[in-house]
């Protein structure tokens, strides 16, 4: 698959990634109004993966989204696409918001135009260069395993906290019924 990533013919690779994007950001958007029709109707899930789900949509993250999305317009949803990780805040953002379908589509076309030329021209060529130099040298294999335990670390250490952070409303709750 990595192959054809980064050796395909354009024209095939093109419209692979835009169809990948566009779908990628349709679902971000439709969990972020799924998530906002919940809060609406007071619903909460009790556990597994739905009850993660709505704790990272109601996280600093997508607050961060939301805020673009307040202070940019919708000008930031296709700007958003020439970012990493920025653009699922983003999309999530609009999902919260309840942004209509219809322009919120319209917003992310352009943005997913350009992430599909990004990619299909020097993105996956540029990250291969860099993990195949990172892989030839002893700093970068270190500096990929630095990388990888700081990013399960956060992920931790986040998890702990939003666990923490529900215990305690769970315990605030009872307190002031009590």
């Amino acid at each position: 698959m990595m192959e054809f990533l980064s050796d395909g013919p354009i024209w095939l690779l093109f419209p692979f990634l835009t169809v990948v994007v566009f779908l990628r950001a349709q679902g971000t958007y439709w969990l972020g109004r799924w998530a906002t029709s919940l809060a609406i109707r007071r619903i909460t899930p009790a556990e597994g993966w739905r009850t993660r789900l709505l704790a990272w949509l109601d996280g600093d993250a997508t607050d961060q989204g939301v805020a673009a999305i307040h202070r940019w317009g919708v000008a930031v949803i296709p700007f958003s696409f020439l970012t990493l990780g920025f653009q699922t805040m983003v999309n999530a953002g609009a999902g919260i918001l309840r942004m209509p379908w219809w322009r919120y589509t319209l917003a992310m076309i352009p943005g997913c135009l350009a992430w599909a030329t990004i990619y299909s021209t020097i993105g996956f060529a540029v990250w291969g260069a860099v993990f195949a130099a990172a892989a030839g040298s002893p700093w970068g294999i270190a500096g990929m395993v630095a990388t990888a335990i700081i990013v399960v670390a956060t992920v931790v250490v986040r998890r702990r906290r939003a666990t923490t952070r529900a215990q305690l409303t769970v315990i605030d709750g009872e307190a002031e019924a009590a």
